[in-house]
Formats: C-alpha cells, sequence, structure tokens
C-alpha cells in the first residue's frame, strides 16, 4: 500500500503520525484516502471545489506530481506521497 509523508503542519491530524498508509493506484485517490481516515486534512489539501489548494506540493518518489500528470498519476503499491505545504515569507 503506498504511503504518505505527513508534515508537521498536519501531523495534529493524523495523531502526530509522520507517515500513514492510504490506499489508492492515484495521486488523487491517495489523498482522498488520506482525508477519508483523516478529515481534518481535507481542508488543508483541498479548495471547496475539491481541486488540490494551490499552496499544497505534492510529490510523487520525489518528482513534483505537476510535471507528472497531477493527480491522476498512477501510484504503486511501493510507492511514497509527500505533502509539501508552500513557504511563505518575508517582509
Amino acid at each position: 500500500m503506498p504511503s504518505v509523508k505527513i508534515p508537521p503542519v498536519l501531523r495534529k491530524h493524523t495523531g502526530d503520525a509522520t507517515e500513514v498508509d492510504a490506499a489508492g493506484s492515484t495521486v488523487g485517490e491517495v489523498l482522498n484516502a488520506l482525508v477519508a481516515e483523516y478529515p481534518e486534512t481535507g481542508e488543508q489539501l483541498f479548495s471547496g471545489e475539491g481541486e488540490l489548494n494551490r499552496f499544497v506540493n505534492i510529490y510523487l518518489n520525489d518528482e513534483d506530481v505537476r510535471v507528472l500528470d497531477g493527480l491522476d498519476t498512477t501510484v504503486g503499491e511501493s510507492d511514497t506521497v509527500m505533502i509539501l505545504p508552500a513557504m511563505a515569507g518575508g517582509q
């Protein structure tokens, strides 16, 4: 089953887990399985229209899914999906 690396900002919603398993054959299915198991993560990941929030970056095995097939990117049983919130700052 694919695993999902959980960033610190979402860990309060996953019982402080740094990584969880989530079933799915695409990145979108894996993220939806994560939200089904941990509903509070949904607001952080998806907009009200169900689109991935623009400040959330998703990687599959260290490759940005935006250069692949986005949420339709195929995921294998031993793959890792990484959620990285965009960083902002400055003055």
